[in-house]
């Protein structure tokens, strides 16, 4: 999306429909060419205000546990087909129902209304799943609302989840981090900053709040946790000052950063994504044993 697009200002609301339009129409089609191959089967519900796509294998590991995921698209794009495509990828991954969060997007929605959907969609789960049995999982913008989550359910007073995925997530929206310097125009995915983007969705909001910025909230008893990235990841310093963050207040986490790869992997055709699906469902597996 941003090697192919400028970003509008934030102020300039038509300029990020037409954005949107074309992101989505991209996204649709990749969408498409990636359902060919999966299994799961996805039905779509309205609850509390808020969509969620739910998939469900052919061949359940476990009926008892759940996975929610929290699709990409800098917390702008990516709803709709993509979302329900990577709810039946989740469900096929993980043999286990997949809850695909199709969050309100700005400029229409602006923060906090995808954190409030996820919120809703985090309640609906529990009414249906013990939190023991539940991993909120995150890719990119996704990553930001996982962690923002999870921020928001341990002070409402929710139980956590048993675990947390976090792969390249964007949790720092105010791009303090080095790799926002040194891997500019070196991430083919991720050439440049996003801030217009990050001040869309914030709507006046400071971007360094943590409910914007998990990295920079008090991240004590959020559950265990798995970090990926790769060395020309332009989020690579977030993902690893958020994994440092974790454990300086004794989160168990873990960090896996893959040379060479850019911002969400090599588009899922290399050994390393392989082993990178591996790992995630090691980890997933393990946070329900």
């Amino acid at each position: 999306m941003n090697a192919l697009h400028g970003l509008p200002s934030p102020e300039d609301h038509d300029g990020w429909m037409r954005l949107k339009g074309l992101v989505d129409a991209q996204y649709a089609a990749s969408a498409k060419a990636l359902s060919a191959g999966l299994r799961a089967d996805v039905e779509t519900i309205e609850t509390g205000g808020a969509t969620l796509h739910v998939a469900t294998p052919q061949a359940p590991h476990r009926t008892d546990c759940a996975y929610i995921d929290l699709h990409g698209g800098a917390l702008i794009f990516g709803g709709g087909e993509a979302c329900q495509a990577g709810a039946r990828q989740q469900a096929d991954q993980h043999e286990v129902l997949c809850y695909s969060v199709d969050y309100r997007t700005p400029p229409e929605h602006p923060y906090p209304a995808a954190l409030d959907d996820c919120l809703v969609a985090y309640r609906y789960v529990l009414q249906r799943h013990a939190p023991n049995h539940i991993v909120v999982g995150g890719r990119s913008a996704g990553g930001n609302l996982a962690a923002a989550l999870m921020l928001r359910v341990r002070d409402e007073g929710l139980p956590l989840p048993a675990g947390l995925v976090l792969l390249s997530p964007q949790v720092d929206l105010t791009e303090s981090g080095d790799s926002f310097q040194t891997n500019k125009l070196i991430d083919v995915v991720l050439p440049g900053s996003l801030m217009p983007g990050n001040q869309l969705y914030a709507d006046g909001t400071d971007l360094s709040d943590p409910y914007l910025s998990p990295l920079f909230g008090n991240l004590k008893g959020l559950p265990a946790t798995f970090l990926q990235t790769g060395t020309r990841d332009l989020f690579l310093s977030s993902t690893v000052r958020m994994h440092r963050a974790l454990r300086r207040v004794g989160v168990p986490a873990e960090l896996h950063v893959f040379e060479a790869m850019p911002h969400g992997g090599f588009m899922g055709l290399t050994p390393e994504d392989a082993e990178l699906r591996d790992e995630v469902t090691r980890f997933v597996q393990g946070c329900w044993a």
